[in-house]
């Protein structure tokens, strides 16, 4: 069975999901964590996103993003 269509009204909120292939680690270390996360901040910035929420694990990362 066919999901619906994504809405992508102004305002909605999004669940992004960012996996490593394989399940492999998409951070190695405290470093490459702060690394992310930094990178992350500008992004959002830069773009006017808003991060209400975020997860970030050794093989994939949750955000709720507007």
């Amino acid at each position: 069975m066919p999901r619906g269509a994504r809405l992508d009204a102004p305002g909605t909120l999004h669940h992004v999901i960012v996996r490593g292939i394989e399940k492999r680690k998409i951070v190695k270390d405290n470093q490459d964590r702060q690394h992310f996360v930094s990178r992350m901040g500008r992004v959002a910035t830069k773009t006017e996103t808003s991060i209400y929420a975020w997860a970030l694990m050794k093989n994939h990362a949750h955000f709720l993003v507007r």
